[in-house]
């Protein structure tokens, strides 16, 4: 395995050390968002503030490399509803999906909510997930399933104000209420 930008190979205790702080990353961010502070990270992942440096040079970099994996199993989801043979269901069972993900997810929340102006994970990364989105969201549009008046910005302000509501309440039963509530703002309207 290489370091970071073709560096020379790592070394074991390195490449150790780096997946520790992946992982305890991960966990903090989950749990926090991006504003835990890195020596926290540090603690949790047994190494000195130093270590953590070394690897990631900022908490941006840091939150980047820890989202880039979750927004790749996103990416294999949205893949895989696109084959879905409805894409009306598809859409929603994403935005659905998503929402519940990123409400237990801290870090997947912010990733989202930071999304407009912000990249996260690599620009290929971000972009295939807006991109996908797009095909998602198009595709419900053309089987009259989604309002045609919607765009990917309308979809991510709708998903974090989701995400935002179902964090504001404890009974699952309301979250599923809140969850139906939006959706149904985002459906064609049949009279």
């Amino acid at each position: 395995m290489t370091g970071d930008r073709g560096a020379a190979p790592m070394r074991a205790d390195a490449r150790r050390n780096r997946e520790r702080v992946l992982k305890a990353a991960e966990d903090v961010f989950a749990e926090q968002g991006i504003a835990v502070p890195l020596d926290e990270i540090a603690r949790r992942a047994g190494v000195g503030a130093g270590t953590v440096y070394r690897h990631f040079p900022t908490k941006e970099a840091l939150f980047e490399a820890v989202i880039a994996g979750r927004v790749e199993a996103l990416l294999a989801d949205a893949d895989r509803l696109l084959a879905d043979e409805d894409p009306g269901t598809a859409f929603f069972h994403f935005f659905v999906h998503k929402v519940r993900q990123a409400s237990l997810n801290k870090a997947l929340s912010d990733a989202l909510e930071a999304s407009r102006g912000v990249r996260y994970g690599s620009p290929r990364t971000h972009e295939s997930f807006w991109g996908l989105v797009d095909d998602l969201l198009a595709g419900a549009q053309r089987a009259g399933a989604v309002r045609p008046d919607l765009d990917r910005d309308d979809v991510r302000a709708l998903m974090v104000g989701c995400i935002r509501a179902v964090d504001q309440v404890t009974d699952p039963a309301k979250a599923d209420h809140l969850i139906q509530v939006m959706t149904d703002g985002m459906r064609v309207k049949h009279e």
